[in-house]
């Protein structure tokens, strides 16, 4: 016999049943049992616990607190689904659409919980982490979540509480293992809810039995301290009960005293948060009284307190003032003649039924007719209805921190083929989903199944629908998708990785034009064993790729690359070139300072491509037409034109009075910086301060590196590596040189 999921079956063999339509709902329950026992009846759960035995459990709770035949009959024909074919069908066809809808809306539910805790177990398990596995606490909030997307009918929510605290006493029972994660999203789950619903009757049960399996021995340690005071405990309640009740009948109220049950988790939750001794707890002896109306729960309080000693800090009227899930009753802390203390809490008969079932009492459920799914009678139960839906909306609240109503509205859960939770907002697609679960799937999607039926890609998914894409092994996203009129992205989130990846194709193919420009830039230069990512180092760049994006963006000058690709050539020794010595004395000194060794009033000029100014040393070439052109010594081109024509060249010096005339010489100077505010200012006023006129700048700032070459008037070149290295001490220069 095979093994299936706690609470349903999940593996079995698979029915094809059929059922003749029965529009008459009359005997719903007995039919849906009998529709049932055939599926069920062999299969066992892999709780340990028969499946049908599960159901008939599962039922006798419902109507214990209160649930309609509608909603017993259900419990056996959500197990059946999974023996179906055609779940919905055959379902519907026997017993209507709002049994088949409720149905198949629990067995989803019961899917995505029972998959939650095997993700949280095969992550605790996993080496490594699992693909798409969650934290337990996370997962936990998803199971919350999933809940509440489902729980706007309340018979999904009271089938999943009945069905959760017959499997916890099912452990109990038996005495077997719990599965792990089972006891901890009953207590972290369930009991919350049920506590929301005012369901305490559950609420209590599952606490306790949850609290049994999560700390066994504090549960065990409890429950020996009230087993150990029970029969003192319990016969000082039964003595103070009947005084009460005598008493309040001689007052003229009809009152039914009882003591009330003792919650172990609740008596452990009291001494941890109030940091109490077991002896200290009130409500180990505790007293309930019900009266017939509110006046009579004042008056029955007014005595009790005229006759034990109140405790003024445990009084609360929650007859006044309702819990948020419209629980009322009077509670009060007294002492006797012992000084024990005694909780007594006061309550009509009304507030007492509310009380044990919560607002399931009053939920009345069509069995049959034309409202389909979470119609309600027409018996005068539509404020029950809201009452529900508030708690609802309450306990969204509660998971929400308190950001208010409807915090869930805005969002939906979907399930992948491994029925992992997957959230996104509402009105989301397959593309959405796709998106959601890997941004490399979303770029190859192509097409969606939705609960196994193909459906075009901007169709809106739904609550606890399966999803699952299909794609192609490359390619990427459709601009379509970006068309906010077409429907296919409701998700901010995906529409971002769309734009992400045209962004990127677009950036490749600028990268692209610009390492062509490059690529030819170093053939033209002869220099194509450069390495790529060394020259983008020089020129101030992160990669290779950052360099010709702004290349290929046209923001950087192919000129800078040139310029680190010529680097200045080496002097060469003096006795390398061809010098024209005369014996005879220059016979005067020329314009601009310059001497022409043994040659009589000859024309000079200063060579631009180095500008020289006094005292570099200097060299002149004879030119053709135009006197003699002075070159700095160590100028690059002064030395390729000495390689083809060293016998024009000539030895030349600064006269002996140069500068002293208020002559001054033009010289560039090379200042690369962090660019900032300010920059250009700072660097102009050292050259002010050092009484050297500026003549012309040129800036370019590339990926916040500013590159910038300043023309200066000198009078004597010695002075400005000084000046240069002040220019180097500004904020954010990197070196200033002249060029």
């Amino acid at each position: 016999m095979k093994s299936h999921s706690p609470e349903h079956q999940a593996t079995a063999p698979v029915i094809t049943a059929t059922a003749q339509s029965l529009p008459d709902q009359a005997d719903a329950l007995a039919r849906a049992r009998a529709f049932a026992e055939p599926l069920l009846a062999s299969e066992t759960l892999d709780t340990g616990e028969n499946a049908l035995v599960h159901a008939d459990a599962v039922a006798a709770i419902l109507k214990s607190i209160g649930g309609s035949q509608a909603m017993q009959a259900a419990s056996y024909l959500v197990y059946a689904c999974d023996h179906l074919n055609k779940p919905y069908e055959v379902i519907a066809k026997a017993f209507g659409e709002n049994f088949a809808e409720l149905a198949l809306e629990t067995t989803k539910l019961v899917r995505v919980q029972r998959m939650a805790r095997l993700a949280q177990l095969s992550a605790s398990r996993a080496a490594t982490p699992i693909p798409m596995a969650q934290t337990a606490a996370a997962q936990t909030e998803s199971v919350r979540k999933m809940l509440l997307a489902f729980s706007r009918d309340l018979r999904v929510v009271m089938l999943r509480l009945a069905s959760r605290l017959q499997t916890l006493r099912h452990f109990a029972a038996s005495k077997q293992p719990v599965p792990p994660g089972l006891a901890a999203e009953a207590l972290q789950v369930f009991a919350p809810l049920a506590n929301r619903l005012g369901i305490w009757e559950i609420k209590w049960e599952i606490e306790d039995l949850s609290f049994r399996f999560l700390e066994p021995e504090t549960y065990r340690e409890v429950a020996r301290l009230l087993d150990e005071t029970r029969v003192q405990r319990e016969a000082h309640v039964d003595q103070l009960r009947q005084h009460v009740a005598q008493e309040l009948a001689q007052q003229g109220i009809h009152a039914t005293v009882q003591g009330r049950p003792k919650h172990i988790y609740s008596i452990v939750k009291k001494m941890r948060g109030k940091s109490l001794g077991f002896d200290q707890v009130y409500d180990l002896s505790a007293l309930r009284i019900v009266v017939p109306t509110v006046p009579d729960c004042y008056a029955a309080l007014s005595w009790v307190h005229s006759h034990y000693t109140s405790v003024p800090e445990e009084f609360d009227d929650y007859i006044a003032r309702p819990k948020a899930n419209g629980y009322q009753s009077l509670h009060t802390v007294v002492r006797d003649s012992t000084g024990q203390p005694i909780e007594v809490q006061v309550r009509t008969q009304a507030m007492h039924d509310h009380a044990e079932t919560g607002v399931a009492a009053h939920w009345a459920y069509k069995e049959a007719g034309t409202k389909g799914y979470a119609g309600v009678s027409a018996s005068g139960e539509y404020d029950a209805k809201i009452a529900v839906l508030r708690q609802l909306l309450a306990w969204e609240r509660d998971l929400s921190g308190g950001k208010g109503d409807g915090f869930f509205d805005d969002r939906i859960y979907v399930l992948t083929p491994d029925a992992a939770i997957v959230e996104l907002p509402q009105g989301a697609t397959a593309v959405d989903f796709a998106y959601s679960v890997h941004t490399n799937l979303g770029h190859r999607c192509r097409g969606a199944r939705v609960d196994g039926a193909m459906v075009p890609l901007n169709t809106p998914l739904k609550n606890g629908q399966t999803v699952e894409v299909t794609t192609v092994k490359e390619g990427g996203p459709s601009r379509d998708w970006l068309n906010p009129e077409l429907g296919f992205l409701a998700s901010p989130r995906a529409r971002a990785k769309v734009r992400a990846w045209f962004n990127a194709l677009a950036m490749g193919e600028t990268v692209a034009k610009g390492r062509e420009a490059v690529e030819k830039l170093l053939q033209r230069e002869g220099k194509t064993a450069v390495k790529l990512d060394d020259l983008a180092s020089q020129l101030g760049f992160n990669s290779a790729e950052a360099l010709f994006e702004v290349v290929g963006k046209d923001e950087f000058s192919l000129r800078n690359i040139e310029a680190v690709l010529r680097p200045p050539e080496p002097v060469l020794p003096q006795d390398e070139f061809l010098l024209l010595k005369k014996q005879r004395p220059p016979s005067s000194t020329p314009k601009g300072g310059v001497l022409v060794v043994g040659v009589d009033s000859l024309m000079t000029q200063l060579a631009k491509c180095c500008k020289p100014a006094p005292p570099d040393a200097i060299c002149g070439f004879v030119t053709r037409g135009k006197g003699v052109s002075v070159h700095r010594a160590d100028c690059s081109n002064l030395r390729n034109m000495v390689t083809r024509s060293g016998d024009r060249v000539i030895e030349v010096e600064w006269g002996g009075k140069t500068g002293g005339d208020g002559t001054v010489y033009p010289v560039d100077v090379a200042v690369e910086a962090n660019d900032r505010q300010g920059l250009l200012r700072d660097i102009s006023e050292v050259f002010t301060k050092e009484k050297m006129n500026v003549i012309g700048v040129q800036t370019q700032s590339v990926r916040g590196i500013a590159f910038m070459t300043f023309t200066v008037e000198v009078s004597d070149a010695g002075r400005l590596a000084k000046v240069l290295g002040i220019v180097s001490e500004l904020n954010g220069v990197r070196t200033a040189r002249r060029r």
